[in-house]
């Protein structure tokens, strides 16, 4: 059975990038958003096993996306990864002290992001 993955990112071209790396490795059924404020409307749609997340987006930002995702008993157990530009120190504390299960840096190496999934969705 496939693995749903919620990809959350304003760039197609960042979102087609990620599902062209993860389709090389498994079966995924995936779920896209431009936006945090979509990604709200999606989640109760699908039971995802993975979110993967930008942060710098329209409307609701990924910091505030995974804070709701973690406090919110329905959702809060399921894997979440942060891929975005934002490097400092302090932006990968505060996006793992809210919850992200990974936080990824772009541009980032296909096969670490394949190895990170796997890792979670065994």
């Amino acid at each position: 059975m496939a693995h749903k993955l919620l990809i959350v990112e304003d760039s197609a071209t960042i979102r087609s990038l990620i599902i062209s790396t993860l389709d090389a490795i498994g079966d995924f059924e995936f779920s896209e958003s431009e936006s945090g404020f979509e990604a709200l409307k999606i989640l109760p749609r699908g039971d995802f096993d993975l979110i993967i997340t930008d942060i710098n987006m329209p409307d609701i930002n990924g910091l505030e996306l995974v804070s709701f995702i973690k406090k919110n008993e329905l959702y809060k157990d399921i894997p979440l990864f942060i891929i975005t530009t934002e490097r400092s120190t302090q932006d990968v504390e505060k996006g793992l002290a809210l919850g992200a299960n990974e936080y990824i840096v772009k541009p980032f190496k296909p096969s670490v992001l394949q190895e990170k999934v796997l890792k979670y969705l065994k």
